[in-house]
């Protein structure tokens, strides 16, 4: 496979999971901003997700819809759900014939859609539920899509490993964030609306209520998205997949390289397997989330360089 053909499923598929974590944490975001207003910010998410303009949302941060425009449809802001599915559809156009014409169609419907001026009368007029659900159903709609008509395949492994490296990204971020702000409000700590919209916005809200017993707890929030083997956005389940899906990429044409890479995401995956949330405390939560993030972008990096040809 060229590595132009590599890069481009590969981002098409880091393009595509970004934009469906932003449209998670707008919508239970935006939910919590009608329900708490006096104490709700929208600074966690800004701080993820605002890329170059963390000015400009800055100053309507108090603005519910206006930061959900600026999110979902500001061409300023790199980030943006519409800046995010437009380099996915052109990353798709550059391999269109490498994936299926579904694929494909889903994946034109989807940039059509958040181009849609009605959407954006939503948000500024209506209801805003109502687009994040119509461009959240069209996220579902790509995945079941991918899953159903795609070859498995080293096509299949590259947009694989492009959606769990971002995933377990993502993840980690929120994470970081969410304990990083508890650090100047401890009073959050025992809030179990804050760590209900933390697991809600990852998808983990059914089943931490199956896991746990006896309310929300910091530990077992951390202990979910960082170490359950079943829980599809957690770090663990990620890293274990770029694992797997990496493993089918070996060729002794590029054995060295592949070694090395496998080496560094075999190392990771180690670390966060034998990990605990005691361990996590002990080495300083956030020191531990930085170093995980670091070895996912320098495992980004190494795909870069070594099968992407720096592209």
């Amino acid at each position: 496979m060229l590595s132009r053909v590599a890069s481009s499923l590969y981002w098409l598929s880091r393009y595509v999971e970004r934009s469906d974590g932003i449209l998670r944490m707008l919508k239970i975001n935006y939910a919590s901003s009608q329900d708490n207003i006096q104490a709700f910010t929208w600074d966690p998410v800004i701080n993820i997700f605002s890329a170059g303009s963390t000015d400009e949302l800055s100053a309507v941060k108090d603005d519910s819809r206006q930061v959900l425009e600026q999110l979902l449809f500001s061409r300023e802001n790199p980030c943006s759900v519409i800046n995010m599915i437009t380099l996915a559809r052109e990353n798709a156009r550059s391999v269109q014939e490498h994936i299926t014409k579904d694929l494909w169609q889903c994946l034109n419907e989807y940039y059509h859609l958040v181009r849609e001026p009605k959407l954006r009368w939503y948000v500024q007029k209506d209801d805003p539920m109502t687009a994040l659900d119509l461009l959240g159903k069209q996220v579902m709609l790509y995945y079941g899509t991918a899953d159903s008509t795609m070859e498995r395949g080293e096509i299949r492994s590259f947009m694989s490993i492009g959606k769990f490296l971002e995933r377990s990204i993502q993840s980690v971020d929120i994470l970081n964030t969410k304990f990083t702000t508890i650090s100047s409000h401890p009073d959050l700590l025992m809030d179990a609306s804050y760590w209900q919209h933390l697991l809600l916005s990852l998808g983990g809200y059914e089943l931490y209520l199956k896991s746990y017993r006896g309310g929300f707890e910091a530990e077992q929030v951390l202990e979910l998205v960082m170490l359950n083997s079943d829980f599809p956005r957690s770090a663990k389940y990620a890293v274990k997949n770029i694992q797997r899906y990496f493993e089918r990429l070996k060729s002794e044409k590029n054995i060295e390289d592949y070694n090395n890479l496998s080496f560094n995401i075999g190392r990771l995956h180690s670390t966060i397997t034998y990990s605990s949330v005691y361990s996590m405390k002990a080495e300083g939560l956030n020191n531990y989330l930085y170093k995980i993030r670091n070895e996912l972008y320098g495992i980004g990096n190494l795909l870069n360089e070594y099968y992407f040809a720096n592209s």
